[in-house]
């Protein structure tokens, strides 16, 4: 009896390693994510951007301090959708993969607190498992607030 069990042991465990591995995210699947932030943005779900990140993700905006985590990229999202109630409308110009990052080429048009304004911006974003990693947001800091009317 002690020799089935071990068989069966075996078996299991020659079953399991050979299972395939969980392929990676594929070039779409990571473009299918980006999109879906893409609109979050737009119809202003600010819940939904941060849920698209990973719970220990990263929001880098390049001039200032990260964002770490989704409960404070959500703080951070929420905060700044508050004076664009009507959402931001990625204008993306070009998207594509480059070496398993997502880059994204885009105009950001907005009305802040009653403001219209725009920005170009190049995003890179880091998606694994369906999920972002990490957004890094290259544009001019100067002028995104002057877009907001906030200029220092």
């Amino acid at each position: 009896m002690a020799r089935i069990f071990s068989l069966m042991a075996m078996v299991l465990t020659l079953a399991v390693t050979a299972l395939p591995a969980r392929a990676a995210d594929s070039d779409a699947d990571k473009v299918a994510v980006a999109r879906e932030m893409i609109h979050a943005w737009k119809v202003a779900d600010w819940r939904k951007v941060a849920d698209l990140f990973a719970e220990d993700g990263v929001l880098r905006s390049m001039m200032i301090e990260p964002v770490v985590g989704r409960s404070a990229i959500y703080d951070r999202i929420a905060a700044l959708g508050a004076g664009a109630p009507g959402g931001v409308i990625l204008d993306v110009s070009h998207m594509g993969v480059v070496d398993g990052l997502v880059f994204i080429e885009r105009v950001d048009r907005f009305v802040y607190k009653g403001r219209p304004g725009s920005v170009p911006v190049v995003g890179v974003l880091d998606i694994r498992d369906g999920k972002v990693r990490e957004w890094r947001e290259y544009y001019d800091r100067a002028q995104l607030l002057n877009a907001l009317g906030e200029a220092r």
